[in-house]
């Protein structure tokens, strides 16, 4: 028996002994070294996917970790390799896989969502889900690979190009990734977030950072691009003010890429979509290719991830970050420390 993180209900976390199961064919044993939580975690955690979630639910999908056992048939892979997990499963039958939109299955399996999660002491997972890590990357930072792909993702899907303005309305954790993201990229980048530690955190790492509640940012995009407004828009605030700002700051033929979850319909401005020819995209999630681009970025420093831990607690206080996270705060992103120190996670092929 192992130890992990548990869902059972609305605001309600444990921390138990959960069955650690042998890796079948295809399949890989792995010893997760540290997990994120992120927004969606917090979604679960305040019982607003209950509908989807069955209890009691191991959480936990941005993470890095070690393998301990591989299952029959499994090539490749050994014991002690370095690994993140691109957390999905798909059917491959249904038209969006047919179409070659896998990571979009029409029945997609997030692991640790529909399925358990990272969470824990030990996690068997299908092996295609693996990405290799280098071994030069301490496992702390490679935590973050998995939200910089979506970082990553959200801004090849907007197709930002080089010199071109950029506008990140939300500076949480994905919001920031998408901002270093799109400067990697060569984009002109500004950030638009509530929180004065937020701004300081993205001033810091050399980014231009306005507040909405004090600065009036369509003005402020106006000045700053000649009056043309911005070539693209990324709405990461989850809130109808942010969707507002994100529309309004968009020059002609600009882009709106929708990264947050929006848990209800919200009022858009289609005529100024109609009346600057806009283009509205959806970016959900990543594929293989994200994730190794990513991969690349947080190994060579252009994601800083250690100035966006916040801070790492053992397993059994991970209840406790919940809240923290919850009440915001100065806290960017936690880290769950899964280390069961009494093994060393080298083990055996099976």
């Amino acid at each position: 028996m192992t130890l992990a993180v548990r869902y059972t209900a609305a605001r309600t976390l444990d921390t138990a002994p959960a069955p650690s199961t042998p890796p079948g064919p295809g399949e890989v044993e792995l010893a997760p070294a540290y997990v994120g939580i992120c927004g969606t975690d917090l979604h679960i955690f305040h019982g607003d996917m209950d509908a989807r979630v069955s209890t009691p639910a191991v959480l936990g999908h941005e993470m890095s970790g070690r393998i301990v056992r591989v299952g029959p048939g499994v090539e490749g892979w050994q014991p002690g390799d370095a690994v993140t997990v691109m957390p999905l499963r798909w059917d491959d039958t249904c038209p969006a896989c047919r179409s070659g939109h896998q990571h979009v299955c029409q029945h997609l399996d997030f692991i640790g969502i529909d399925s358990p999660g990272a969470m824990q002491q030990r996690w068997t997972v299908p092996a295609s889900t693996l990405i290799r890590l280098p071994d030069s990357l301490p496992l702390d930072l490679a935590a973050l690979v998995e939200p910089t792909a979506v970082a990553v993702h959200d801004v090849g899907r907007a197709q930002v190009a080089q010199s071109e303005k950029v506008v990140v309305v939300g500076g949480g954790p994905v919001g920031i990734l998408i901002a270093l993201v799109a400067r990697a990229a060569g984009a002109d980048v500004r950030v638009v977030e509530l929180s004065a530690h937020r701004r300081l955190l993205a001033e810091e790492l050399g980014l231009t950072a306005w507040s909405p509640g004090d600065d009036d940012v369509p003005a402020l995009v106006r000045q700053w691009t000649g009056d043309a407004g911005a070539d693209v828009a990324f709405e990461v605030s989850g809130a109808a003010g942010g969707v507002d700002t994100a529309v309004e700051v968009l020059g002609v033929r600009g882009r709106l890429c929708l990264v947050a979850i929006h848990p209800r319909p919200r009022e858009v401005n289609l005529h100024r979509f109609f009346w600057r020819e806009l283009t509205l995209v959806g970016a959900r999630l990543y594929d293989r290719s994200d994730f190794e681009k990513a991969v690349a970025l947080v190994a060579d420093g252009t994601i800083p991830a250690d100035r966006l831990i916040s801070k790492v607690v053992p397993l059994t206080q991970a209840p406790a970050a919940f809240e923290a996270l919850e009440a915001g705060g100065d806290v960017m992103k936690i880290l769950v420390d899964c280390t069961d120190e009494t093994d060393d996670a080298q083990g055996d092929a099976v």
